[in-house]
């Protein structure tokens, strides 16, 4: 499986991210509040670094590497992006995402991430998805609770951010718990 494909929700697509939607990432995750509530994005975000970021995540979901969604509403356009890093010889997955500000708290984040559990469980056939957030990013573990992810357990001063420690809250779901139901 080469190619990432396009996926449909009832408000979304999640497409693969092309060099052209370089512009629109960088205006959204150049929000210092953008960056700071995850565990990658640089602030300040450097010019063009979305071109090359793009470039890295364009060669679809091959089992064992990374693969990237643009989330795209149809009338707001880019909104957020959604990826899943898969261990192929463990069966599992590590899924991040971020939205822009001024679309937090539309449910877009939990929208995606329906989607790809299903696309992770059914299409790849993995046994594991999870993801992590930083204590002080409660929004984001709501959306891990709202996909029914369990509460596995925290990681205290796990990594620096900004001269910061930061403790990461640690959730994941097994292909046993998972319904497609459920996460809608």
């Amino acid at each position: 499986m080469n190619e990432l494909p396009s996926i449909r929700t009832a408000r979304l697509q999640l497409r693969p991210l092309t060099v052209a939607d370089a512009p629109r990432v960088e205006e959204l995750v150049s929000d210092p509040e953008v960056a700071l509530t995850t565990a990658t994005i640089p602030h300040p975000y450097p010019e063009g670094a979305a071109v090359d970021w793009i470039e890295r995540h364009s060669q679809g979901p091959d089992f064992g590497g990374e693969a990237v969604w643009a989330i795209i509403h149809p009338q707001l356009g880019l909104v957020g992006a959604m990826g899943l890093r898969v261990d192929s010889q463990q069966s599992r997955a590590e899924m991040g995402y971020w939205i822009g500000k001024p679309y937090w708290g539309q449910g877009f984040a939990t929208e995606a991430g329906a989607a790809l559990l299903r696309y992770g469980f059914e299409t790849l056939g993995l046994n594991r998805i999870f993801a992590h957030h930083m204590r002080r990013n409660p929004a984001s573990g709501r959306v891990m609770q709202k996909l029914r992810m369990r509460y596995e357990g925290s990681l205290r001063q796990h990594f620096r951010r900004n001269e910061r420690f930061e403790d990461l809250e640690c959730y994941g779901i097994l292909k046993e718990e998972y319904s497609p139901e459920a996460a809608k």
